[in-house]
This record gives structure tokens, C-alpha cells and sequence, in this order.
């Protein structure tokens, strides 16, 4: 009896100990854009690869359009579930602020990507400069088009403040330096939309007849007006610019109708996520002059880190980038 007792007695005291060991383990959920793309897929991968690495208990939810309310919700759902970070990628800053605070007044740590200066969060990092992203997607349209002719912008939405940072860049670049550019309206917020981009890109060619060139900052924006170009047959005559998942407009790229453009590494953004929530939620905020796995050395400005590290992507570059799972 004695040693029943013993052997209960030790299963007991190990179970305990799995449960706290469970307990301690620090819970992330990061919500994303829009699910079930590319670009999140390649993030979904970072996080789980991540979290198994760290021991944390990682994970991602991806809503089924990119409607700032379903992010809302999905926010709201990882605070009754008492999570220990939220990561986010906004589609409209503004609207996410007050549940970015519900989340923070309930003791959770909240970290963003793509929404620099974010209010509600404690840290956002970016892999690339607003600035030096926006410019290289303009000088290299600018450099396709020949300096001349009219081209067209397309954003996630109108309400996603670093996509408008990147085309306010993008567009003072070229008045800058290409007069002879001319900017056909102002913007189009269907980039996070590949029918809604590839429609709007025909609709501009046709109204157009001028148009040589497209700006889409949005993961799907340069994939709908690359079909867009194939389809009327403009390969080489209208240019399509802009940061876009690899895998996903490797034909396209390879078949003319897509020109090329820069990105930052998605898998590489989910890793981070988990990393920086890991140290936030130890209580050990990020330092200038530290080195971080997945950003390098680090100068925040603010609650904001920002480092540059930008692939190209083109014909000659895109099956290492393929083969990379991006």
C-alpha cells in the first residue's frame, strides 16, 4: 500500500509540475491581414517554427477578408482567452486603437507590424524604412517607364498608414526626379484584393490608353494587375511594380506580365513576432544597441524598430526566392 502511495504520490507531483510547467508557457496569437494568402502562409511558417524553438505557445489567426472589424473581433476574442501577447498587422490603424488599449488595460503586451507609431501597441518593428521601401518601388518604375508616361497607385486601403507612406514616397520620388510622370488619380485601395486589383487595372487601361505603369503596395495588387497585363497582352508595354509573395507571381514574373519589385522576408516578420513577444513578456524590453535574432542591432525610435533589409525581387532572383518557401 505503501508504495501505491508513493508511485500516486509521484504521478501527482508530476502532473502538477507538466500543469505549471503548461501554465508558465507564454501564449501569443498574432493576427494578420487577411488569411489563407501567400504572404501570411510564409508568416503563418515563421511563428510556428518560432514558437517550437522558444518554447511558446504561438499561433496565428488570419480573417477571411481584410475588414478592419474581423480584426477587431479577433482581437477581442485573444483578450477573453487571456493570451499573454498580441501581435497584429492592421488593416486600419485607427479603428484598432481602442481594442490595442482594451488589450493593454487588461495586462497583455501588444506588438504590430506595417503600422509604425501605432497607438496601443507597445512595440512595432518594421523590416524596412517607410521611406527607403516607397523610394525603391519608385525609382524602379520610373527606370521600366522609360522616366515618361502615366501610371497608376494601388494601396491595401486608403486607412493603412504605412502603404500610403510607402506610395507618399514613392509618388515625391518620382514628381521629384520623372516630370514627365503623371499620376493618374490619386490612389486605389484594393491591394489587398487580387480580383478588386485585377478589375481595377482593367478598367484603368482601358480608360487610359496612356497608362505604362502600376504602383501596388498590398500583397495581391501586383498579382491582380499582373493577369490584368497578361490578359490584354501589355507585357512590356504597361509595368507592374510591387512587393508581392515570390511563389505566388513566379509565372507571371518569368512571363513579363509582372515587372518586379522589393520585399522583406515574411517568414522572417513571424519569427520576429514570437521573439520580441517572448522578451516582452519575460519583462525584457528591447534596447538600443542590442541585437535582436531576426533584425540585427537595433536603434528604436520610440516604440518603433526599424531596420532595412530589402530583397529584390526579379526574373533573375525569383527561384532562389521560391525555394526559400516565400
Amino acid at each position: 500500500m505503501k508504495k501505491i502511495l508513493a508511485v500516486a504520490l509521484g504521478v501527482s507531483l508530476g502532473l502538477l509540475s507538466s500543469t505549471a510547467s503548461f501554465a508558465a508557457e507564454t501564449k501569443v496569437g498574432v493576427v494578420v491581414k487577411i488569411g489563407g494568402i501567400p504572404w501570411f502562409n510564409a508568416m503563418e511558417a515563421g511563428i510556428k517554427e518560432q514558437s517550437a524553438k522558444l518554447g511558446v505557445n504561438g499561433f496565428m489567426v488570419g480573417p477571411t477578408s481584410a475588414d478592419p472589424a474581423l480584426q477587431v473581433r479577433a482581437i477581442e476574442d485573444l483578450i477573453a482567452q487571456k493570451v499573454d501577447v498580441i501581435g497584429v498587422v492592421p488593416n486600419d490603424a485607427k479603428v484598432l486603437e481602442p481594442v490595442l488599449k482594451k488589450a493593454q488595460a487588461a495586462g497583455i503586451k501588444v506588438i504590430t507590424h506595417e503600422s509604425p507609431k501605432q497607438a496601443g501597441a507597445d512595440w512595432d518593428f518594421e523590416l524596412a524604412s517607410a521611406k527607403g521601401f516607397g523610394e525603391a518601388h519608385g525609382k524602379l518604375l520610373a527606370e521600366k517607364m522609360g522616366g515618361k508616361g502615366s501610371y497608376a497607385v494601388f494601396v491595401g486601403s486608403l486607412t493603412v498608414p504605412l502603404h500610403n507612406a510607402w506610395a507618399d514616397a514613392a509618388i515625391a520620388y518620382i514628381k521629384a526626379n520623372y516630370p514627365d510622370m503623371k499620376l493618374i488619380g490619386d490612389r486605389y485601395g484594393v491591394a489587398e484584393d487580387l480580383d478588386k486589383s485585377r478589375s481595377t487595372a482593367l478598367d484603368l487601361m482601358s480608360a487610359n490608353p496612356d497608362l505604362k505603369g502600376f504602383l501596388a503596395f498590398g500583397s495581391q495588387g501586383p498579382i491582380g494587375a499582373g493577369r490584368a497585363v497578361e490578359e490584354r497582352r501589355k507585357d512590356g508595354k504597361v509595368f507592374v511594380i510591387g512587393p508581392f509573395s515570390p511563389g505566388q507571381g513566379a509565372k507571371l514574373i518569368k512571363s513579363g506580365a509582372l515587372t518586379g519589385g522589393f520585399m522583406w522576408n515574411p517568414k522572417q516578420a513571424g519569427e520576429v513576432f514570437v521573439t520580441l513577444a517572448d522578451r516582452v513578456a519575460k519583462g525584457q524590453a528591447p534596447k538600443a544597441g542590442e541585437t535582436i535574432e531576426g533584425l540585427g542591432t537595433i536603434h528604436p525610435d520610440g516604440n518603433t524598430i526599424v531596420v532595412d533589409q530589402l530583397l529584390k525581387i526579379d526574373k533573375e532572383s525569383i527561384d532562389k526566392l521560391v525555394s526559400m518557401g516565400l
